[in-house]
């Protein structure tokens, strides 16, 4: 069985051969340990996928999750200048904006005046007249991770996908064929919401203005809509929707049910009805509304942080919802970041197959994505682990 089958019948509740291994990567983690230049990975499709393929390869995952769009081809011929300090690349564009890549990091971008990219004014954007939104860079990078869209077909959010977004799964798919399940990601409406005016400013916003802060998002959701369905329609294996702002300490289950729950469950309904499996990464404190997510018509939980950077316990999610959708992840990030010997990795996976595996739906994998400087040999331990001791048919 290859990784692509026993993914997907993980995702169904199916009995695959072995638990599957399949971990998201920090971007950081494919500029430390690829050897590929950190520009290119990030602006190129062609580095992403080749940075994708060959830590999949090296770590024996059973998948792969393009989490960026491709980039136009020519997006690197706006660059004047590349410059590298002991502590990251940057990247001076022809209009004089710059992106600064972290050695082990997100990039980040600012603009010519050196001020940090521009976010929409809740007070005066207007729900029913969202043109322009490819013009906020603060939005656009948020949500595609490039200073500007290139081509994009109608005003307002995005309705239609540009060809070149479909470029990195393309690469990654001609490179493992039919031997490893590739997913692609999109934003959830509630993140294309805090991207487009800010964190802390869409926060507050629920409290002072729910029902423009409910219209915004009910025409954000096509954007994700679009993306999601696009990818699906492209043959995708999976679609993650990401969903990183919606969990505790940033939101009661109470506004999770109020402002994540109906617009999220637009976007798994359109996926859905393509055929192709939707599940959703939230980090955080999920403990407490597990039961919600599952509302959203997801059919897989991804991440489940356990303390300290959440609150989850595997068997009790097993117990809850292990019935009704897959569950991906549970290893504790802060700890595998910590670990020193080998013995102590292996502690840690063995447990999490032993409580996830029976009855399948269960891929192991971090909780959330593996920190840039999270060593590749304990990763290298997985795959053999779930080999010896996750295998269904022993």
């Amino acid at each position: 069985m290859n990784g692509r089958e026993r993914v997907g019948m993980a995702m169904r509740h199916q009995i695959p051969d072995r638990v599957p291994v399949m971990c998201q990567l920090a971007l950081g983690h494919y500029f430390l340990n690829t050897g590929l230049p950190p520009h290119r990975i990030w602006f190129t499709s062609e580095g992403f996928a080749e940075a994708l393929v060959m830590l999949q390869r090296r770590y024996r995952f059973d998948g792969i999750l393009v989490n960026i769009p491709g980039r136009p081809e020519d997006m690197l011929d706006e660059v004047a200048e590349i410059a590298e300090t002991r502590d990251a690349q940057q990247l001076t564009w022809r209009d004089h904006s710059i992106t600064t890549i972290p050695w082990d990091d997100n990039p980040y971008h600012l603009m010519p005046d050196g001020s940090t990219p521009p976010r929409a004014d809740f007070e005066t954007i207007d729900p029913d007249h969202l043109e322009g939104l490819d013009l906020i860079t603060g939005y656009i990078w948020g949500v595609y991770h490039i200073p500007r869209l290139v081509g994009k077909p109608k005003p307002g959010p995005l309705s239609e996908v540009p060809p070149y977004f479909f470029r990195a799964i393309d690469l990654v798919k001609a490179q493992v064929g039919n031997e490893v399940s590739v997913h692609g990601e999109v934003y959830s409406p509630f993140t294309h919401y805090v991207e487009l005016i800010g964190y802390e400013n869409a926060l507050v916003s629920l409290l002072s203005d729910p029902e423009k802060a409910h219209a915004l998002l009910d025409r954000l959701t096509l954007a994700s809509v679009t993306w999601g369905v696009g990818q699906a329609e492209h043959g995708v294996d999976a679609v993650l929707m990401s969903s990183a702002f919606a969990g505790g300490p940033f939101l009661s289950p109470r506004m999770y049910r109020q402002f994540v729950l109906p617009y999220e469950r637009r976007v798994t309904d359109a996926i859905k009805a393509t055929g192709v499996p939707v599940y959703t990464h939230t980090c955080g404190s999920i403990g407490d509304r597990l039961p919600l997510m599952v509302e959203t018509g997801t059919e897989g939980l991804d991440t489940l942080d356990p303390p300290p950077l959440g609150n989850t316990e595997l068997a009790d999610a097993k117990a809850l919802i292990g019935e009704k959708v897959f569950i991906k992840g549970n290893m504790n990030a802060v700890e595998l970041l910590a670990f020193t010997k080998p013995d102590q990795v292996i502690e840690h996976a063995s447990d999490r197959i032993r409580i996830g595996m029976p009855g399948g739906g269960y891929i192991l994998s971090t909780a959330c994505s593996v920190a840039p400087r999270v060593e590749p040999w304990k990763l290298e331990l997985l795959t053999p682990l779930a080999e010896a001791i996750g295998r269904y048919d022993s």
